[in-house]
């Protein structure tokens, strides 16, 4: 039966394209110059190529695929961190989310700086972020560096910092990218926890990973893409079996 929850993602004929420049022989660039630089030594790739999808409030998708079939550019579109080319996407709700470590971060300021820095990016109040202080530092589990530049953390402890700082700010929809690899595995198995619990409040969720096993305890849908094209999408079991050949 299908979903009644409203749709808080909305993506529609999205493109997105990157620019690949090469390395050219001596010859070629002269040759080039010569032509009053007529042509172009590089060459467009298409990251995605007209993607529609919407999802639905409290619905958990992982966005599955081999590496440069776009399922990170994806996720960053639907941040807000980069804009389409193409097409347009529409979000609903406070959206938080780790698409890279430190992003957000100032390697000058103190972890308790940022996390001030950080909380009102993602768009809470100073009020909100004092009252939810000290939760993320106990979450984070790096007390004794707070006070300490972030440039001297470890990518680690960055994670650490990022991923309390993201879910305390209880966003509508949370999105991960692979982030949770570089962490520890006893902190990976916290964060999934987390997860689990802003998950059983209805938040929606969106993950980018290669650990199949993983999104398959995790999620509940399953959006395959290949060379920038939405080529599956329904249960996560599915998606995994065809990943998986």
């Amino acid at each position: 039966m299908p979903s009644t929850e409203p749709v808080v993602i909305r993506i529609g004929g999205v493109a997105k394209r990157f620019v690949l420049r090469h390395t050219r022989s001596m010859k070629e660039a002269f040759v080039w110059l010569i032509k009053g630089r007529k042509g172009d030594l590089s060459e467009k790739f298409n990251a995605l190529d007209g993607v529609d999808l919407e999802i639905r409030e409290g619905e958990r998708v992982a966005l599955l695929g081999l590496n440069g079939s776009g399922k990170s550019t994806l996720l960053k579109l639907i941040s807000g961190v980069m804009h389409p080319d193409g097409g347009e996407i529409k979000t609903r709700g406070r959206i938080a989310g780790l698409i890279e470590v430190g992003a957000g971060f100032h390697p000058d300021l103190t972890g308790r700086d940022n996390v001030y820095l950080n909380g009102a990016i993602l768009g809470m109040t100073k009020a909100e972020i004092d009252a939810s202080f000290q939760s993320i530092v106990d979450f984070s589990e790096i007390e004794q560096f707070i006070d300490t530049e972030v440039k001297f953390y470890s990518s680690g402890m960055y994670l650490r910092l990022a991923f309390a700082v993201a879910v305390h700010t209880d966003p509508e929809i949370f999105l991960v990218d692979e982030i949770l690899a570089v962490g520890d595995e006893p902190f990976q198995k916290k964060c999934i926890r987390k997860i689990k619990e802003l998950s059983e409040k209805g938040k929606t969720l969106v993950v980018v990973s290669h650990d199949l096993d993983m999104v398959a305890r995790l999620c509940e849908r399953g959006v395959v893409l290949e060379k920038g094209r939405v080529v599956q999408d329904g249960d996560i079991r599915d998606a995994v079996h065809r990943l998986r050949g």
